[in-house]
């Protein structure tokens, strides 16, 4: 089959790959970034949906208009800019499909083939390869525990003329789980308006913190219209929904606009009815605080049983919000194939090499989820874990 170049050199996620052998209930699996379905606020979404149905139909089930459900539109414009100092006279928010059309969309408006799109390294797959499709060039950063290596950013803005963006997932990053300190996200936002790129801001995961201090966000320091800053319900309420949103400067929202027809006309309008009828009616700040009770247990049992049997020499990050964990095996270990043999132990994770920019590389690193296995699966997975490691390492 002759299929056009852009698609032709693209891989299946390897996430999604590993999610079509999960349906064997008997593996433990840390590879996905789902969220707990205790989480959930079924009962009160069943309520609304069902009121909606019977009482505006007619609605919920007609065309809408491809910005978003108007009056969810202002009700995120008016929590971003209460919350985290989002949105200027010059910003307009728009409704997408999910985090993910966020980035598409991003791609799609503002990337060229042969453009280069930094990003940290490792990064968010699903981002890299929206990159890869729009035919843009990768240029991955080195993180350090505090975020992008500077020097290294600059160089790549100093040398690659066709530099467009910036990607970043300043808190919680998926997959390493480490946050951007405050100083390097200064530095970042001044590097990029002195050589003239765009931010592309991802935060799926912000309101997510369950230890330490909150840290402004780049898109609230953005006085030059240079950030996008792109977010979703996926992780607070529901990421079946499919509901995200985009904030940025006015001519790139109208852009998008103009794509998003072309893709999908516009997001589900019964889901954005039934989470505008939530955000009215519901505490989504005292939901969220639950949430994050949630995970704060679940990622100190994790920790806790990785203390208790990884060997010393094996690092990994300690975050304070979010849905991820960092490992690196070390020791020379491929995790390609350290993965393969664990699944054979009936436990998944996913190597670090699905999250660089060079997709042959390879990894000694995995990512481990905690939100969605239960106490039980996270002890015995994570000590298969460690007895494997052993194996490899001769211990």
């Amino acid at each position: 089959m002759d299929f056009s170049n852009r698609i032709a050199s693209l891989k299946p996620s390897a996430i999604r790959e590993i999610f079509k052998v999960l349906g064997d209930k008997s593996i433990i699996s840390f590879a996905g970034g789902n969220p707990d379905p205790a989480t959930f606020p079924a009962k009160e979404m069943g309520d609304i949906a069902g009121e909606l149905f019977r009482t505006r139909p007619e609605d919920a089930l007609q065309y809408s208009i491809t910005e978003g459900y108007p009056p969810l539109r202002k009700q995120l414009s008016e929590r971003m800019k209460i919350k985290f100092g989002i949105g200027r006279e010059f910003d307009e928010t728009i409704i997408v499909t999910g985090g993910q059309q966020g980035l598409d969309l991003t791609c799609k408006v503002l990337c060229n083939e042969g453009d280069v799109v930094i990003c940290e390294e490792p990064s968010f797959i699903g981002a890299l390869n929206c990159f890869r499709a729009t035919g843009a060039n990768l240029a991955g950063i080195e993180m350090e525990p505090d975020g992008m290596n500077i020097e290294k950013l600059e160089h790549v803005l100093k040398t690659e003329k066709r530099a467009k963006m910036i990607y970043i997932i300043p808190t919680f990053q998926n997959p390493m789980g480490i946050t951007t300190s405050e100083k390097k996200r200064e530095q970042i936002y001044f590097l990029a308006k002195k050589y003239g790129v765009i931010i592309l801001e991802d935060n799926p995961y912000g309101e997510l913190r369950f230890a330490g201090e909150d840290i402004p966000t780049l898109k609230s320091r953005d006085e030059n219209g240079i950030v996008i800053y792109c977010s979703s319900f996926s992780k607070i309420l529901s990421p079946g929904m499919r509901m995200g949103y985009v904030c940025a400067p006015k001519p790139i929202i109208e852009k998008m606009v103009v794509a998003k027809q072309v893709n999908d006309v516009h997001t589900n309008i019964f889901f954005q009815m039934t989470v505008s009828e939530y955000l009215s009616r519901e505490n989504i700040d005292l939901h969220i605080e639950e949430n994050r009770k949630i995970y704060k247990e679940k990622a100190g049992r994790m920790l806790s049983k990785m203390d208790e049997t990884f060997p010393e020499d094996v690092t990994y990050t300690r975050p304070e919000g979010g849905l991820f964990i960092w490992c690196d095996l070390g020791h020379g270990i491929n995790t390609n194939e350290f993965s393969v043999k664990l699944l054979q132990k009936k436990v998944a994770v996913v190597p670090g090499s699905a999250f660089l920019c060079n997709e042959n590389a390879v990894s000694s690193a995995i990512r481990l989820n905690y939100s969605m296995p239960s106490y039980d699966q996270i002890d015995l997975g994570i000590s298969k874990i460690a007895e494997l490691i052993k194996e490899e390492i001769g211990r």
